[in-house]
């Protein structure tokens, strides 16, 4: 294995141990030639498979997308990095036991939410205002009350508070990005 820190093309494996509940192997290597060390993963090949787009076209799946999109919607957010890497294990393990050659992005978005859901609320509104394509904040607040199942007339708190935190953040967005 080359070395990220040097290039030089090897390193010796110091520890081994199962990751990912037994989907994985991590190992500790230090470089022969700087002695430094890093850490590197070993799982088996996934079945590849496409995804297939709103508008039609088809790209190859990428994990990083799923991730990326998680860790944006959980920042600042009392979620833990190894609670996110379940979820997106969890995902890709969906998706891997579909057995389809091509799966639509909407399949993909919708397990994000439903995972998200059941991960942080505030994380699922914002991943959800994204992917949905919210416009206001009414269809912020449409969707906070959908997620505790209140009516519009009467508002919990939770509600009420979910909603303040959403349009700080909509305030806190830079407008020219």
């Amino acid at each position: 294995m080359r070395c990220p820190y040097c290039d030089f093309p090897d390193s010796k494996v110091i520890d081994s141990r199962p990751a990912e509940d037994g989907r994985a192997i991590r190992r500790r290597r230090e470089c022969i030639h700087c002695g430094r060390r890093f850490t590197t993963y070993e799982k088996a090949e996934e079945q590849l498979f496409m995804v297939i787009k709103k508008d039609g076209s088809r790209e190859m799946f990428d994990r990083s997308k799923i991730l990326n999109g998680i860790i944006k919607a959980c920042e600042k957010r009392p979620v833990s990095r190894e609670q996110i890497d379940e979820c997106v294990n969890d995902i890709e393990r969906i998706l891997n036991n579909t057995m389809e050659k091509e799966i639509s992005s909407s399949f993909i978005g919708d397990l994000v939410i439903e995972h998200l859901k059941q991960l942080d609320e505030v994380a699922y509104v914002r991943f959800a205002s994204v992917y949905r394509q919210f416009t206001d904040v009414s269809t912020f607040i449409a969707e906070i009350e959908k997620l505790h199942g209140s009516n519009p007339k009467k508002k919990n708190r939770k509600t009420e508070k979910a909603a303040k935190v959403v349009e700080t953040d909509e305030k806190q967005e830079d407008p020219h990005e």
